[in-house]
């Protein structure tokens, strides 16, 4: 019969003392005093800060292309730069990985919005509640489309606020928009360690 002498091998020895583990500080946000802030601070924390050199790249090539922009509507004595156009390159350059910035969103957004306002217009007339709706339903329209652009929304508005005529309007709204995505295809090819832009095409 064997006799389990392992208790009796360990017991004039000392323990063994192993060094403590040592564990990162864990960080805290701090806590929001009201039940309100709360609410409104969400979840999620704000997204972290690009290096400097990626928001100065962003910034530039954004201000060239709607230069470029400007330098084409003199050309052609029409204004090709408008709001929609500027709010459209904030997305494609700031944010290039987002849906909303895809070409596909970019361009058939305008194109698509556009047609609302023109609809919008000719059904119901130039007043500014009449581009409110429009708008609204350009939203839906996108979305059913797949198209996600918000800067599209105020492509609608301007149509129906301003009745551009549409055989200059939509071509110039075209360029523009490609304009904007070939910049930023060409700006992503250039520079190593992009963010990949476009994502996808269509």
């Amino acid at each position: 019969m064997s006799v389990d002498t392992s208790t009796e091998r360990t017991a004039g020895r000392p323990p063994v003392q192993r060094p403590p583990v040592q564990r990162p500080p864990v960080q805290r946000t701090p806590a929001l005093r009201t039940p309100a802030l709360r609410a409104l601070a969400g979840r999620a924390p704000a997204p972290v800060a690009p290096a400097g050199a990626t928001a100065l790249v962003s910034g530039g090539v954004a201000a060239a292309a709607l230069l470029a922009l400007v330098g084409i509507g003199a050309l052609l004595r029409e204004p090709v730069l408008i709001p929609p156009i500027a709010a459209s390159a904030a997305i494609v350059y700031g944010v290039p990985a987002l849906p909303l910035a895809q070409p596909r969103s970019v361009v058939a957004g305008h194109l698509l919005c556009a047609a609302v306002g023109y609809l919008a217009l000719a059904l119901l007339g130039g007043a500014p509640w009449v581009a409110a709706l429009g708008a609204g339903v350009a939203v839906g329209a996108m979305t059913l489309a797949r198209t996600p652009h918000s800067p599209a929304a105020a492509t609608t508005v301007v149509v129906v606020l301003q009745s551009p005529d549409p055989r200059w309007f939509l071509p110039l709204l075209t360029g523009a928009a490609v304009v904007l995505v070939l910049a930023g295809t060409a700006a992503a090819r250039a520079r190593p360690g992009a963010v990949r832009y476009p994502v996808y095409w269509w």
